[in-house]
C-alpha cells in the first residue's frame, strides 16, 4: 500500500510542475506567476478541488505520442472566495505554451458544465498561444465546444476572464462572451490576427502591446473592463469583483455587514452642483458619498469617460451604478457610452442587481462622425437595455437632462421605480438659448430681446417642478438627504416583481 501512495504522490508532484522547472523559471522571469501560483492567489487558501490532473492528450501525430505531460496545458477545478463557491481553469503556459487541444477543451468543458449545473461562477485565467497547431481540427473543434457553453451559461452563472498571457485566434471569443473580461498590463494581449500576419496583408508594422495590449483594450476597443499591474493584482481584484456578485441568476447578491449610517446626510452635495450651468463637477464624487464606506468598484475605466459605470453597496447589498460624468464631454450620451452602458444595465439586469442612475446629460453628443457610426441604434442600446430591465430602478437628476437624453436615462417612461431630482435639475427638450432661437426666430436679431426670452424659458422650464408637477419626477430632494432616500428607496424595493411579455428572446438593435 505504501509504495501505492508513494507512486501517487510523486505523479502528483509530476504533474504540478507542469511543463518542468525550466519553463517555470522562464514564466517567472517574465513577471507571470505559474497556473497553479494564479489558482492559489485567487481562491480562499486550501479551498482548491482539483479535477482531471492526470488527463493526456491522444495526438499520435508529429512525434506528439512521446510528450504527453499530465494535465494537458490546464488546471481545472472548485473552489471558494470569501467563502463563495466558484469554478475556475487556469491555463498553463508551460505546457506546449498553454496551446488548446481536444482534451484541454474537454477539462474547461466540464466545468463550465458543472457550474451551470451547480449554479456557480465560471472564472478562466487565460495563458494560451491558441489552438495546438499538431492537432488541427480537433483543437479548432474544441474550442467551439467551449464557445457553445459560454452562450449557454450567458445570464446563468457570471463569466470572468482574465487575460494573464496570450491570447490570439479564435482563444480571444471565449472571453469576449463572458461578462467581465480583465488584463495585466504589459504581459497580456488580445488579437484575431497578429502582428506578422497584418504585416503580410495590409503591411502595416505594429506591436503585439500596440495592436491588442491591455491599454488598447481598455482604451480604445472597450474589449476589456480593467487592466492591472501585475498577476498578484488582478487576481485581488477578482476577489473583489465576486464579492459583489451573485453566484447565478437565481439568486440575489450577497449581502455584508456594513459600518455607515443609512441615514446619513452629506451637506457637501448641497454645493456639489456649480453656480455656472456649464462648470464640470467630479460625478464620482457624488457615487462615493452616496456608497457604503465610499466604496466604489469601477467598470470599464479608462473607457468612454463621459459615463461611469460600476458597483456600490447600500446597506450591505450590492447596486450597479450607472452615472453621467460633466467633467467629459460635459456628461454628451455618444456611441461608445452607449454601448458601456448597455451592457453593464443588461448584465445588472441578468443577475437581479438593482441599477442607480445619476443623470446630468446636456444631450447626444452631435456631428458627422457619430451620425456614420450609427448613434442612433448605439444610443437605442441603452434605451432598450433601460426599457427591458425589470430589477428596481432608482434615478436621481442632478442638474441637466435635456432631450432624448433624458427619456433614455432610466427615466420615469422607461419604468423608473423611484425618480428624483435635485432643485437644481433642469429637465427640457433643449437649452435655453437653443430653444429660445427656435421660439422666438422673428427677434434673433434684437439681443436684449433673445436674453429676455431666454431668462422666460429658463425660469420657467430650466427646472424639476415642470416634470414634477405632471409626476414624471417622485420628488424634488436636498442633495445632502441623497444618500438616505436612495438607501430607503431601494429597501422599499426588495419584493418587486415585475415580468416582461413571453418572448423566445428579444431583438436588442445591435
Amino acid at each position: 500500500m505504501k509504495d501505492i501512495l508513494q507512486q501517487l504522490e510523486e505523479r502528483r508532484e509530476t504533474a504540478r510542475l507542469g511543463g518542468g522547472q525550466r519553463r517555470i523559471d522562464s514564466q517567472h522571469a517574465k513577471g507571470k506567476l505559474t497556473a497553479r501560483e494564479r489558482i492559489e492567489l485567487l481562491l480562499d487558501e486550501g479551498s482548491f478541488e482539483e479535477f482531471d490532473m492526470f488527463k493526456t492528450h491522444r495526438c499520435t501525430e508529429f512525434g506528439m505520442e512521446n510528450q504527453k505531460p499530465a494535465g494537458d496545458g490546464v488546471i481545472t477545478g472548485w473552489g471558494t472566495i470569501n467563502g463563495r463557491m466558484v469554478y475556475v481553469f487556469s491555463q498553463d503556459f508551460t505546457v506546449f505554451g498553454g496551446s488548446l487541444s481536444e482534451t484541454h477543451a474537454q477539462k474547461i468543458c466540464k466545468i463550465q458544465d458543472m457550474a451551470m449545473q451547480n449554479g456557480a461562477p465560471i472564472i478562466g485565467l487565460n495563458d494560451s498561444g491558441g489552438a495546438r497547431i499538431q492537432e488541427g481540427v480537433d483543437s479548432l473543434a474544441g474550442y467551439a465546444e467551449v464557445f457553445q457553453r459560454n452562450i449557454m451559461a450567458s445570464g446563468v452563472v457570471p463569466q470572468i476572464s482574465v487575460i494573464m498571457g496570450p491570447c490570439a485566434g479564435g482563444a480571444v471569443y471565449s472571453p469576449a462572451m463572458t461578462d467581465f473580461i480583465f488584463m495585466v498590463k504589459d504581459t497580456s494581449y488580445m488579437f484575431v490576427t497578429g502582428p506578422d500576419v497584418v504585416k503580410t496583408v495590409t503591411n502595416e508594422v505594429v506591436t503585439a502591446e500596440e495592436l491588442g495590449g491591455a491599454s488598447t483594450h481598455t482604451k480604445k476597443s472597450s474589449v476589456a473592463d480593467g487592466a492591472f499591474e501585475n498577476d498578484v493584482e488582478a487576481l485581488a481584484e477578482v476577489r473583489r469583483l465576486v464579492d459583489f456578485l451573485p453566484l447565478n441568476n437565481r439568486e440575489k447578491p450577497p449581502v455584508r455587514p456594513f459600518f455607515d449610517e443609512p441615514g446619513r446626510i452629506e451637506k457637501s452635495l448641497d454645493t456639489l452642483v456649480p453656480e455656472n450651468a456649464n462648470t464640470p463637477y467630479d460625478m464620482k464624487e457624488l457615487i462615493a458619498k452616496i456608497a457604503d464606506e465610499g466604496d466604489f468598484y469601477e467598470i470599464q475605466e479608462d473607457y468612454a469617460k463621459n459615463i461611469l459605470t460600476g458597483f456600490i453597496r447600500l446597506e450591505g447589498q450590492t447596486v450597479g451604478v450607472v452615472a453621467n460624468q460633466p467633467m467629459v464631454l460635459a456628461g454628451c450620451l455618444d456611441i461608445d457610452s452607449s454601448r458601456k452602458a448597455a451592457r453593464f444595465v443588461r448584465f445588472c439586469d441578468c443577475f437581479e442587481i438593482p441599477i442607480l442612475t445619476l443623470v446630468d446629460v446636456p444631450g447626444f453628443l452631435p456631428g458627422t462622425s457619430q451620425e456614420y457610426g450609427g448613434v442612433i441604434k448605439h444610443g437605442a442600446k441603452l434605451l432598450f437595455a433601460y426599457g427591458e430591465a425589470t430589477v428596481p430602478k432608482v434615478t436621481v437628476i442632478t442638474r441637466k437632462a435635456y432631450g432624448g437624453a433624458y427619456d433614455v436615462m432610466a427615466s420615469k417612461h422607461l419604468r423608473g421605480d423611484f425618480n428624483y431630482a435635485w432643485p437644481t435639475a433642469e429637465i427640457a427638450v433643449m437649452g435655453a438659448k437653443g430653444a429660445t432661437e427656435i421660439i422666438h426666430r422673428a427677434d434673433l436679431g434684437d439681443a436684449e430681446k433673445i436674453a429676455v426670452h431666454a431668462q422666460d424659458y429658463e425660469d420657467r422650464f430650466a427646472t424639476p417642478f415642470v416634470a414634477a408637477e405632471r409626476g414624471f419626477i417622485d420628488e424634488v430632494i436636498q442633495p445632502k438627504s441623497t444618500r438616505m432616500r436612495v438607501s430607503r428607496a431601494f429597501a422599499s424595493l426588495r419584493n418587486k416583481k415585475l415580468e416582461n411579455p413571453w418572448k423566445k428572446h428579444d431583438n436588442i438593435p445591435l
